[in-house]
């Protein structure tokens, strides 16, 4: 389903050192599945790093694992995007991709695209969940990609 890459990839070093901080051991598949997150340009599924990964010798099993160990470590975001599936994407600290940031879905073709922050309005009204104004949700949009329409 191949995510773009971006320009300058993090050194292995920098990456096993994120794993270690966030107190899981740094092994060979963690640092491949952070490494391949860390280049894409929209969330990866479970499926989409084992195409990636798997002539590496990584397994669906070890990926998936190792996806939840990085989820639950704080070091990746997993969202569904409305079609059941988990995606998955590095927390990063620019602002590009800092906390959570809205999605589009394309409901032709399944594309995923993260979206600017700026390309969403969410304003607080009456009767409105505190969450919403303090900014605690998930934004997902979804319709026809540039391509579909």
């Amino acid at each position: 389903m191949g995510a773009k890459k971006n320009a300058a990839p993090m050194k292995l070093a920098d990456l096993q050192e994120r794993i270690r901080a966030a107190g899981l051991r740094s092994t060979a598949p963690r640092v491949a599945v952070l490494r391949q997150l860390e280049g894409a340009t929209a969330p990866m599924s479970h499926a989409d790093l084992v195409e990636s990964l798997g002539d590496d010798g990584y397994d669906r099993v070890t990926l998936y694992r190792n996806l939840t160990d990085l989820t639950e470590a704080g070091l990746v975001n997993r969202a569904d995007l409305g079609d059941h599936v988990w995606r998955f994407e590095l927390k990063r600290a620019g602002a590009e991709h800092a906390g959570t940031h809205p999605h589009f879905t394309c409901t032709d073709c399944g594309t995923v695209a993260c979206l600017p922050d700026e390309s969403v309005r969410i304003a607080s009204a009456r009767g409105v969940p505190r969450a919403v104004a303090q900014r605690h949700v998930e934004v997902q949009l979804r319709g026809l990609c540039d391509r579909c329409a």
